[in-house]
């Protein structure tokens, strides 16, 4: 009998759909914002153009994505995953005691759909930033669209349920936990209840929270399927990672769970394979509106990754793993350039060596990263 074929994953960093971004699409929303310095959306077009130039608008709903539709269209994923940093929603519900809120109007869902993701992990600090109408809008338009919605809903049994993406050709399931923590900015408040929407929260970092997530997988895991948790925490800026974390991610593989997929970081942070598990600490941004932001210059937060990890079907250790780097310009993702590839090799390559990870050009394909590691 043919052995399964090996999974490939596409996952990516915060995409943040709202604010700026959602103001160059054809259906923009309502750009009022309540933040202390910029009080509509459009001006972080504006910041953007300064810097790089003119942006058509309205664009198409692929300009955002730019080449990084190639690339999806190269690799051809088995299932797609993304951190979807924004409500989608038409409601003026602004969450009290937040400085930054992200909507994007529900008609310019297509700018979603257009990369086609099978799981929208909702768990972060942004997702309610409308209120509580404004997170169930946003869950009733992705469920409607076939867009997996995970880590949020009317209550916490539909908060915590994983999203289950198929693989084909009988090769079982992916399945997604999504979930958030404080450390990323999300308040407690937002927990979903018995009869309250909110996000699945984590209160704290310990191995009884780790081993509950583990143990929510392995209860709907079916044979053939690989599990994946997908993590809102830690800072903004910088490429350290707590003892804390890395115990916690350590935990959560020791239980069972395939993949780490940690995300909230600006900009990528350390690569860790453990027991044969990848663990992304964080992924960076993909899609946002900090083009023309000042500040923080030295983490290159322009430049943005697409991993494609490869994970053996029957144990779900990382075979390959293939990053595609990019930079945004004009609030469009383009390839980056040779120099921008090796100050990222460099930088992720510090970064990780405490976890014995490197990351090279991909030998096979110019254009492309690569992840070698030591066993550990």
């Amino acid at each position: 009998m043919a052995l399964a074929a090996p999974v490939t994953l596409f996952l990516s960093g915060d995409v943040m759909s709202g604010r700026g971004v959602d103001q160059i699409l054809p259906h923009p929303g309502d750009p009022a914002l309540r933040e202390e310095r910029i009080r509509d959306a459009r001006d972080y077009v504006a910041l953007a153009e300064a810097v790089n130039g003119g942006i058509p608008q309205p664009v198409d709903y692929s300009w955002p994505w730019g080449d990084a539709l190639e690339i999806l269209d190269a690799v051809r994923p088995d299932v797609r995953v993304i951190d979807l940093e924004s409500s989608v929603t038409t409601s003026d519900d602004f969450a009290p005691g937040k400085a930054v809120a992200y909507r994007m109007h529900p008609d310019n869902l297509p700018l979603l759909a257009t990369v086609r993701p099978d799981v929208c992990a909702l768990a972060n600090n942004h997702v309610l930033d409308f209120g509580r109408r404004g997170l169930e809008e946003t869950v009733d338009v992705l469920s409607r669209a076939g867009l997996g919605p995970a880590g949020a809903g009317r209550d916490a049994a539909a908060a915590r349920r994983p999203a289950a993406a198929d693989t084909g050709d009988g090769r079982g399931r992916v399945l997604v936990l999504s979930c958030a923590m404080a450390s990323a900015g999300v308040p407690s408040r937002w927990a979903a209840g018995e009869d309250r929407p909110g996000v699945d929260f984590v209160p704290d970092l310990s191995a009884r929270s780790a081993d509950a997530l583990a143990r929510r997988l392995e209860a709907v895991r079916e044979d053939g399927d690989l599990t994946v948790v997908s993590i809102h925490w830690g800072s903004n800026w910088g490429f350290g990672v707590s003892g804390s974390q890395a115990a916690f991610a350590r935990r959560l593989v020791d239980g069972g769970v395939d993949l780490v997929h940690g995300h909230s970081s600006h900009h990528p942070r350390p690569i860790q394979v453990y027991r044969g598990k990848l663990i992304l600490y964080g992924c960076g941004d993909l899609v946002d509106d900090y083009e023309g932001i000042p500040g923080y210059e030295r983490y290159r937060a322009d430049l943005r990754l697409m991993y494609f990890p490869v994970l053996a079907p029957d144990t779900g250790e990382l075979t390959e793993l293939r990053i595609a780097p990019l930079r945004a310009r004009r609030m469009r993702l383009e390839h980056a350039s040779a120099a921008d590839r090796a100050w990222l090799c460099e930088v992720l390559s510090r970064a990780g060596r405490a976890y014995g990870t490197q990351v090279e050009p991909d030998p096979r394909q110019a254009g492309y990263l690569t992840l070698r590691w030591w066993r550990r």
